[in-house]
C-alpha cells in the first residue's frame, strides 16, 4: 500500500517535470525511498528538491515513518534508459555487449541503436607502415549489457 502510494506520487511529479524521467526507484527496509532521476538537459539540486517535495509533501509521517533520498544518476553511473544516450552525444562511452567492447564517440542515438564511431591503426594494405582507419559499430539497446560515460580531464 504504502509503495503503491509512493509510486503514484513519483509518477505524477514526473508527469510535471516531462524532462525528468526515473533511473531507479526502490523502497528498502525501514521505508527507506530512494529515486534516482536523470534529464534530458541534466539535474539540478532544485530538480531533486522538486521530485522530494512532490513525494514528503504528500505523505503522512503521523501515518508512516520514512526516509527519502532523491539523487541524480553520478557521472560515472552506467547509462540505464535510452533517453540518457542522447544527451551524451559527441562524448567518448565504453560500451560492453555480450560478445564484444567497444570505446569510441557516440554520434548517435535512436529510438533502437546507438553509433559509435572511433579511429585504430592498421597495417596499409600494400607496403609498410600503418594507416589511421575509422570504424564504427552499430549496437542496439537490446544488445548493451553496460554503458558508461568516459571521463576525461
Amino acid at each position: 500500500m504504502f509503495k503503491t502510494t509512493v509510486e503514484n506520487l513519483l509518477e505524477a511529479a514526473l508527469n510535471d517535470r516531462p524532462d525528468l524521467f526515473l533511473i531507479d526507484f526502490s523502497i528498502e527496509g525501514g521505508n527507506q525511498i530512494k529515486v534516482v532521476v536523470d534529464g534530458d538537459n541534466g539535474v539540478l539540486v532544485e530538480d531533486c528538491m522538486f521530485i522530494s517535495r512532490a513525494i514528503e509533501h504528500n505523505l503522512d509521517r503521523e501515518e508512516q515513518d520514512f526516509s527519502l533520498d532523491v539523487m541524480s544518476a553520478g557521472a560515472t553511473s552506467p547509462l540505464a534508459h535510452n533517453r540518457q544516450y542522447k544527451r551524451h552525444l559527441n562524448r567518448t562511452l565504453k560500451v560492453k555487449t555480450a560478445s564484444d567492447k567497444f570505446i569510441g564517440t557516440l554520434s548517435s542515438a535512436s529510438d533502437e541503436n546507438i553509433t559509435l564511431v572511433w579511429k585504430v591503426r592498421e597495417p596499409k594494405p600494400i607496403g609498410k607502415g600503418k594507416v589511421t582507419v575509422t570504424k564504427e559499430a552499430n549496437i542496439a539497446y537490446k544488445d548493451i549489457v553496460e554503458a558508461k560515460v568516459m571521463i576525461k580531464f
